[in-house]
């Protein structure tokens, strides 16, 4: 990066949403060209296409490889072997196939350096599978493949509030068993040091939510938080993690608790999506923490309902462009913070010795 900018990974997703709509108006923006170096992962056709469609005057410049990125343009890297169909609003094998075309190489570039954090514009979930792709989301295939043997965290986030999940895209009825007291001190553990690492929030407070309506009313609507939740708890206090709950997820947010709390742990999807998103708009942002990539996307889906009519709210995918960028800094900063002050003494000795002729120290 001779420019010192951060290079900003973008795949198309799903070619029939608006996903490309959504990045054409964000890269209208002169700002954005000044903040980081964009690379899209897609298909000029395609791109050109949904340009013209929706009347969008965003150019781009397309490349072949990562390093030939121009800092001060769009970049756009050609990763389809084939002609897609455009069909506005409807998911089909074709652009789920384009979805995940674009997807494997960001993944590729990012593991040869060539990109420094991804952002992942909405994909269909059943036409992205493949028998390259057979999971249920973004967040599960990016832990495979980039994951280095850690577990991932997803996280969706705004200025008003940080919601983490235990379980992610599970039916309800599997919910239950897959609350474990062992999988909830890993997601918490993981949620912590999120917050401390990746946000730079020291000591953070967690509020854990209840399975059950009215955190099981001392069992009368379930034991979970008896005999599973509260004992993790008390298992992430006497490892010095600031956790506190179960509280009812319906009093929670509805009296605005969330706000004494530096992030919220949910039991399952939709009790902390659900809310979550009433409460951010269009400013949300996934983020799949605990891993070594940085990887965020909007809040929202393909939205298939306003392809192709220019309808699209492009905001949460400059939150989500923005999160990566200061997630990836705060990273930065907190590895310069820890790291081994002797050492850096004794490196920086070792160089004055060197450039006065003496010897360096072992």
């Amino acid at each position: 990066m001779k420019s010192g900018k951060i290079r900003v990974g973008i795949t198309h997703g799903d070619t029939n949403g608006v996903g490309y709509e959504i990045i054409l108006k964000l890269f209208s923006e002169p700002m954005m060209l000044e903040l980081c170096t964009p690379i899209l992962y897609g298909s000029p056709k395609i791109a050109t296409y949904h340009r013209k469609a929706m009347e969008i005057n965003t150019n781009f410049l397309t490349i072949t490889q990562a390093n030939e990125a121009n800092d001060e343009k769009l970049n756009l890297i050609d990763c389809m072997q084939e002609e897609i169909k455009i069909d506005f609003g409807k998911p089909t094998a074709e652009s789920g196939k384009a979805a995940l075309a674009a997807l494997e190489r960001a993944v590729e570039d990012y593991k040869q350096g060539g990109i420094d954090v991804l952002v992942t514009a909405p994909i269909n979930k059943a036409t992205i599978q493949s028998d390259n792709f057979h999971f249920p989301g973004h967040t599960e295939y990016i832990q495979e493949r980039l994951g280095e043997g850690n577990e991932a965290l997803m996280i969706l986030m705004n200025e008003l509030l940080k919601v983490a999940l235990v379980t992610t895209h599970l039916p309800l009825k599997d919910i239950s068993q897959a609350i474990t007291e062992e999988t909830i001190i890993r997601k918490t553990r993981i949620f912590s040091q999120a917050l401390d690492r990746d946000f730079g929030i020291k000591k953070p407070r967690i509020a854990i939510l209840s399975l059950n309506p009215h955190a099981g009313e001392n069992g009368l609507l379930g034991d979970e938080e008896k005999n599973i939740i509260i004992p993790a708890i008390n298992r992430l206090h006497d490892e010095g993690i600031n956790c506190f709950g179960p509280f009812a997820a319906d009093g929670f947010f509805g009296t605005a608790a969330y706000s004494l709390y530096d992030g919220v742990l949910a039991m399952y999807h939709d009790q902390g999506l659900a809310p979550f998103k009433a409460l951010a708009m269009s400013s949300g942002v996934n983020y799949t923490a605990g891993l070594p990539v940085v990887r965020t996307s909007p809040d929202h889906g393909t939205a298939f309902d306003i392809a192709g009519k220019g309808a699209a709210d492009e905001n949460s995918l400059r939150q989500a462009v923005y999160a990566a960028i200061d997630i990836f800094r705060n990273r930065q900063r907190d590895d310069e913070a820890k790291a081994n002050p002797l050492h850096k003494q004794t490196t920086e000795q070792n160089k004055e010795k060197q450039n006065n002729g003496g010897s360096p120290e072992k």
